[in-house]
């Protein structure tokens, strides 16, 4: 006759105990590790429809002669005023640049000043000033691209909107229901 062992029983009830728990411990990880990631997912898109971004803001102007809207830039598009020039590692092209003051541009050129960022860092003050990206802003004429350059200061913080994302600021407003109704006689 073989003799009881205690130690055996407990090892047999320890197992047992591991046996009931690990899948249930195994299926809260699971859902854990799914919550985090569509979290991670969510997150992103929700705060990613304005970027703030702080910027150094220089003008440019069509040449002597052109009609501004016969300039091309890099893509070959035609200039017009509410275009500006973007370094497109941190702004895409299409996307919407808000200045402070409601302006809104839209990214459709880049050039390398823009890209090395040289008008930030020779006037930047501080790091965040010399780290900051280049926005140049396309003015029709000289005059006018000089007289909002001195009216405006060199950094400002932009909103961006990237070109895939409409927010309802940005569609049309419908008339009121009272303007759509037909004038009394």
């Amino acid at each position: 006759m073989t003799k009881p062992n205690p130690a055996g029983d407990a090892n047999l009830a320890v197992r047992a105990v591991k046996d009931i728990i690990a899948p249930r411990s195994e299926m809260i990880m699971k859902r854990l590790i799914i919550t985090v990631a569509l979290v991670l997912l969510v997150v992103p898109v929700t705060f990613a429809d304005k970027q703030p971004l702080l910027a150094r803001v220089t003008v440019y102007w069509a040449a002597r002669g052109d009609a501004g809207s016969n300039r091309s830039q890099s893509t070959g598009r035609r200039l017009q005023t509410g275009d500006c020039s973007v370094d497109t590692r941190h702004i895409a092209y299409g996307s919407s640049v808000i200045f402070p003051d409601g302006t809104t541009l839209t990214a459709v050129d880049t050039g390398p000043a823009v890209r090395n960022r040289k008008a930030a860092r020779i006037s930047g003050r501080t790091v965040y000033e010399r780290n900051a990206v280049v926005i140049d802003r396309f003015f029709e004429t000289k005059r006018e691209a000089l007289s909002w350059a001195s009216r405006s200061p060199l950094f400002m913080t932009v909103r961006v909107v990237p070109p895939n994302l409409r927010t309802l600021a940005q569609l049309p407003e419908e008339p009121p229901l009272d303007s759509l109704a037909q004038p009394a006689f």
